[in-house]
């Protein structure tokens, strides 16, 4: 069942350490590609506003440790990235889908935002992110 506006946010080990705080956490399908460098470095240059707002960017995606590491250092990515390398979190958050590309039918992230409230509820979903403007929409649409 999809998650909707006012559910509890699935439990991720780091939520629970940013408790009270505005969290948005944004899927993406993988690092140092380039809709996802886009998207993460328009976090990154709007990062002092959400933090003005009290707000946590929080990056999730399939992608190893290291690989998140490598892209958050090459782009100066000065916020949290989770690996979810078995898509549990994506899957708890129902972000795994089947897709298509080139003819070709696979599963793997489809780019969703969610911002969880101070409460553990989540706010706001941005569902099928088109990159370009989205982090603006985000700041903009937070309380």
């Amino acid at each position: 069942m999809p998650l909707s506006v006012g559910d509890k946010a699935p439990a991720i080990k780091l939520l629970s350490a940013l408790k009270g705080k505005t969290v948005v956490l944004f899927f993406y399908p993988k690092s140092d590609t380039p809709g996802c460098t886009q998207e993460s470095c328009d976090f990154r240059d709007l990062r002092p506003k959400f933090t003005k707002k009290d707000a946590e960017i929080v990056g999730i995606s399939p992608d190893k440790a290291e690989a998140q590491e490598k892209f958050a250092t090459k782009y100066g990515l000065p916020y949290t990235f989770v690996p979810d390398t078995d898509h549990a979190i994506a899957e708890a958050y129902g972000v795994w889908k089947e897709k298509k590309n080139y003819g070709k039918t696979y599963m793997g992230i489809e780019r969703t935002t969610f911002v969880i409230g101070p409460d553990g509820k989540i706010a706001k979903i941005y569902p099928k992110v088109k990159v370009a403007g989205h982090a603006e929409k985000v700041l903009a649409e937070l309380a």
